[in-house]
Formats: C-alpha cells, structure tokens, sequence
C-alpha cells in the first residue's frame, strides 16, 4: 500500500489550476500555496522567483476576466455590412471623454467672454476659437458637411455665432496675447509669437478659403475689414501673402464699389509690412489686371476703371525708384506697338495701338508722372511719354478718330498742366477747325449730340449726323477752352494764343452756321481779352526774360491773383461738370418723373360718374395744345363738363397749373412718396 501511494503522482498547484481552472477561487489558491509553502519551501522559492504571476493570481484575476469577456465578445459578433455612420459614431465614442465635441451657443458664448475678458489672454483660450473656426469651415467646405477635428460645428447659428465670434473679438485678443496693443511693433518680434505662429497659420488659410467662398457683397465687406485687421499677421507667411493678394486683386479689379475700395487697402497694408519682397510682384500684378479690365469702357464701367487708376497709382508712388523699372518697361512696349503701326500699315498693327487698353495705359502713366512731378525719379520718362501720346494722335488723324485724338489731348492738357511743362498741344486742337468743312450738309437729323466720352472711333454713318457736328464744336470750345486757361497766367501768353486767334478767326470767316459762330466768337472775345490783360501786367516788368526765378515769380503772382479767361473757365466748368454728371447718370431722366399718385378714391368716384367718351391712358398733366380733350382733375368735383364750358375751364386750369403745380397737397395717407429719416436706415 506504502509503495502505490508513493508511486501515485502528486498534482502541483499549477495542475490544479489548469484541472479545474473555473472553480478554483483566489481564496482556496491562497490555501494551496500556503500549504505548498509549508510542505516543499524549496520549490516554493523556485516560484517566487521565476513565476510571480502565479503567486500574483488574485490580483490579476479582474484583469484576465476582462480579457476573457472581450475574447467572449469576439466570438460572438456576427459581422456585417461597415457603414460610414457606425465608424464616425465609434470614433465619436472613444474620444467623448477627451474631446469637448459639439459646439453649442453657451460653449460660444464661454470663449467669447474668453476672448473679451481684461488681463491676459491665455493661449489655450485662443488655440480653442481657431479650432472651432477650423471646424466651422471643414461644415461648409468639406463634401458630407462634418470635420474630423475636435470640435463639430452644427446649425447655423452655431456657425453664424462662430465666425462672427472670431470677426469681431479674435483679432483684439491675438494683440493682448503678444502685448502689441500700444506699440505697433513686429508681431515677429514678440517673445510669445512663436508658441501661436502654427494656429494663426492655419486660421489665415481657413480665413482665405472662407473669403474665396463668399459671393455676397455685405459679408465680402465684413470679411475685408477683418482681413484688414489681420494683415499685420498675414504678412509674417510668405505664402500666405501671395495668396490673399491673389484674392484681394482679383476683389480689387472686378467687385461692388465698397468692396473694391477695402480689398485695395487690404493689398496696401499687406505690401507695405512686406515692401521689399512683394512690391514688384504686386504692380507687375495690378497693373496686367487693370489693363485685362479697361478693354470695355461704357458711362458704367468708367468709376471703376478711374479707381482702378487712381489706386494703381498709390501702389507705384510707394517706392520710385522700382517703380522706374515697371514704368519704364510698360512705356517702351507702348512704343513698340506704336512704331509696328507706323512702320507696318496693316489693320492689325494699327488696331494694336486704337484701342481702350493702349489709351488707358497713356492715361494711368501721364497720372502717374503728374503725381510724381514734385520728385525726380520718373520724370526722365515724361518726354518719351509724350512722344507716344503724340505720335498716336498722327497715326491716323481722319475725321473718325476725332474722339480718340479729343482723348490724348486731355491727356496732355493735364500732364502739361500739373508737370508746369509746355507741351505742343494747340495744334491738334485747331488743326479740327480746318480739316472738316462744318458748311456740309448732314445726309442724317440726330435729336442729340454724340458722347464721345466712351467711344474712340465714329462709324460713317454717324459722321453723317449733324449731332457729329455739334459735337466736335462742343468738345473744340471746351479743350481749347481748358488748354487756354491752363497757361493764361504765363508771361508768353499772347505770343502762344496767336494761333489760336488766327485759326479761329479763320473758321469764323468761312463758317456760316451760327450755332458754332456764336460758340467760337465768344471763346475767341476772352482769348484776346486775356492776351490785353497780360500784355498790360508784363509792361510794367523791369526784369529780363531770361531770369527764370523772376519770371517764375511773377506767373505765381499773376495766377495768385487771377486772369479773365480763368474766371471765365471755372464758371464755365462748373455747369459742365453738372451736365456730365446727367449725362452719366440720366438725373435729367429722374428729374423728369414726378412722383405718382395713387388714385384708388377717384377711381370710386368716377364709377360712379357718367364715364367721358374718350378712352384713353390717363396723363398728369396734359399738354396744352388746343386740340387735347383729356383733362385731369384733381379737385373733387367729378360731375361732367358739358361741351360749352369745356374750353374755359381747361383754359383757366393751364393758367393755374404754373403757379400752383409746386403746392399740390394730396391728402391721400397712402402716398408713396414719404420722408425719410436717418433712423430709417
């Protein structure tokens, strides 16, 4: 019996375990082992060293019924069809604890306060605002409308609340986080500039997208603003910059008036905190965009091309002297289009230099010398300027140019004028005087005189108007005009107006329309008033004309003190201006129409009434030929006339109607026309 119990193999606890593993408790293991302790300390100690997790069981009994459970779960899970919702629910799950996840008002409404509070502005504050922003605009841009960030923005007034958030507050904090609210410094120099140059990046690039997404003008306009806020920080990133302005000049070139003007000074800021890298870029840019842009001109598109100009030349007068190279280039190529149409007189070459991009690039540089006149940089370039404006005027100098050579010699009116140089021009005003015999007769009646303001060449048909006539005069007198009293105060003025009175004195004798003998005489009456007046004021002069700094000093006083012809000219221009400005904007149209009245009681009334016999459209006031039957009656009388007393009575209401028609009451309480107040807007 001895030796069957010895030959009988003892189990170890490990057997034990592996025997009856799911009822085995932790406490009857502790009993084991304690047993196994007292019987065999030896091998007790072999499994304390090499064996710890067996000792350990209790404590990592929790741990492997979790890892069974899941092993449990495992097989049982049947799989199926993976949707795109059952992913971004379960990503949604495991990061709910971390994430703060969706974005409410009151979430909004926390960093706002965030962003408004006084003190310092803590980065975690504005890292939070750019991510939310980022959110927002991963809803609008991406393709099923989520983000996979941090933060879901949902609803739009979430998202109005949003962007409006970081409009309005974010540009404020990023100052009080790097402490430029006094000192308008570098934000590159600021100590804490390179812990928020990561998230102010990619809030410029969602800025930008947002601001390439936007077609309404009220938001563009809103947005703009913004962006001029942040254009200190957009040109710290290269790439950035060129970005927005790529933007910003296409807003600057082809957008609404306000939108035009705040894209300007985004572009202005922006290249002016990055002169040197991004000037040349920026003119080379601007000015192909305007040029793209002036091809068309029409009465509505001129403030935009004249804007355009004007801003243009801003950008050029920044820095001069790389202005020069841009300047001198865009001039050369002019004149190269100009010898190709002299030299080649083929339509083509010709078309290349009469066209509205050749005469608005003349245009934009005369400008830009004017405004430059005071400095020597670029006026090397205003005698090869002049050469090409000239040159044009010659190249083809028939009756159908005449707009266009009207055109240059504005041009050089005003660069003469505000350059203080003598320029040649009289000669191609008068030289219209004596081509074109204004005795013809017109083969075609026009009710009104052509505009050549938004034309360059006339169609021969519309040479055979006599509002091609009327025209010509009117635009003769008025440069002339201009060009006459621009050197009235010089000490050669009578020597330099000879021409012009032999001209004109010469059209005066062969002309026989009175309407242009009138115009002409009247002009030629103060020429020569104005050549009396300063031969009279240099008789007194005891100086030398070639002492340049006296006779300078003396045209000064004389145009300090004033001369007839521009007295004449400045009363004249201002009544010109007005009916440009009519012409341009049809006031004289709307100031035709008088308000309408509604007539919804009369209408009552007349149902009542016998109707009248004629049937017709209703006139407000009817015209005062005799044979005109129709009356409107404002008083409240609606019985009918009868055919006796008809004639007086319609005589007595046009007497009437002249000194009474301004104090019409109407008590009618629906009137359209209404008073506005400043409150109303």
């Amino acid at each position: 019996m001895k030796n069957k119990k010895s030959t009988k193999p003892t189990k170890s606890p490990s057997e034990i375990g592996s025997d009856s593993e799911e009822e085995l408790s932790p406490e009857t293991h502790k009993q084991s082992l304690e047993k196994l302790k007292k019987i065999d300390p030896d091998f007790y100690n072999f499994l304390e060293e090499n064996d710890e997790n067996l000792l350990n069981f209790e404590a990592d009994s929790d741990e492997d019924a979790s890892v069974n459970d899941e092993h449990k779960d495992d097989k049982v899970h049947v799989p199926g069809p993976i949707t795109g919702d059952s992913d971004e629910s379960d990503f949604e799950d495991e990061n709910a604890k971390v994430v703060q996840g969706k974005v409410t008002l009151k979430m909004v409404s926390q960093w706002q306060a965030e962003l408004q509070r006084e003190g310092k502005i803590k980065l975690k504050s504005l890292t939070t605002v750019i991510k939310v922003f980022n959110a927002a605009m991963l809803r609008v841009t991406s393709e099923d409308g989520t983000s996979d960030g941090e933060f879901k923005v949902e609803g739009s007034s979430v998202f109005n609340a949003v962007i409006q958030m970081c409009v309005l507050y974010l540009p404020s904090a990023i100052k009080k986080y790097l402490g430029m609210e006094q000192s308008g410094k570098d934000p590159q120099k600021c100590k804490h500039f390179i812990k928020i140059k990561g998230p102010l990046l990619a809030y410029l690039k969602d800025l930008l997208k947002l601001l390439s997404g936007v077609t309404s003008d009220n938001i563009l306009t809103v947005l703009l603003k913004h962006l001029h806020q942040m254009s200190v920080y957009v040109a710290c990133f290269n790439s950035i910059s060129k970005q927005a302005l790529k933007k910003l000049i296409t807003l600057w070139s082809s957008s609404e008036e306000t939108v035009r003007v705040l894209a300007f000074l985004c572009i202005l800021r922006i290249t002016r905190n990055q002169q040197a890298a991004l000037l040349d870029l920026v003119l080379k840019a601007m000015y192909l965009t305007y040029v793209k842009n002036c091809k068309f001109v029409s009465p509505s598109t001129w403030p935009g091309i004249n804007f355009m100009r004007r801003s243009l030349v801003e950008m050029f007068t920044l820095d001069l002297n790389v202005s020069y190279r841009h300047v001198f280039l865009y001039i050369r190529q002019l004149a190269i289009h100009l010898r190709n149409a002299i030299v080649v007189q083929k339509i083509e070459n010709r078309q290349a230099v009469y066209n509205w991009q050749f005469v608005n690039s003349l245009h934009l540089w005369a400008d830009l010398i004017s405004a430059t006149s005071n400095k020597p940089q670029l006026q090397p370039l205003l005698y090869p300027l002049v050469m090409v404006i000239t040159n044009t005027i010659k190249l083809v100098p028939t009756h159908q140019y005449y707009p266009l050579r009207f055109h240059c010699v504005e041009i050089l009116i005003n660069l003469s004028k505000e350059t203080d140089t003598f320029i040649p021009i009289l000669p191609f005003i008068v030289e219209v005087l004596t081509t074109y015999d204004f005795n013809k007769k017109n083969k075609k009646v026009s009710m009104k005189p052509l505009d050549f303001s938004c034309i360059l060449r006339l169609a021969k048909s519309q040479l055979m108007e006599n509002g091609f006539k009327d025209s010509v005069i009117d635009r003769v007198y008025g440069l002339l005009l201009e060009y006459m009293a621009s050197i009235s105060h010089t000490i050669a003025f009578p020597d330099i107006s000879l021409l012009a009175v032999i001209q004109i004195k010469q059209f005066l004798k062969t002309c026989s329309v009175s309407n242009y003998t009138k115009r002409l005489r009247q002009l030629l009456e103060k020429i020569e008033e104005n050549s009396k007046f300063i031969e009279k004021e240099r008789a007194q002069v005891s100086f030398a004309l070639s002492d340049e700094k006296m006779v300078a000093a003396w045209e000064a006083r004389i145009k300090t003190k004033g001369t007839p012809l521009l007295t004449f000219f400045e009363s004249w221009n201002k009544v010109n201006k007005i009916q440009k400005r009519k012409r341009i904007t049809k006031n004289d149209e709307i100031a035709g129409e008088l308000p309408m009245i509604k007539r919804a009681k009369i209408a009552e009334k007349e149902d009542k009434a016998p109707k009248p016999e004629n049937k017709g459209p209703l006139v407000l006031f009817p015209s005062d030929s005799e044979d005109e039957e129709t009356n409107f009656k404002l008083d409240e009388e609606t019985e009918k006339p009868k055919k006796a007393k008809l004639k007086k009575k319609a005589n007595k209401k046009k007497e009437k109607k002249k000194e009474t028609i301004s104090e019409i009451n109407i008590p009618d309480k629906e009137d359209v026309v209404q008073d506005f107040s400043v409150s109303d807007w």
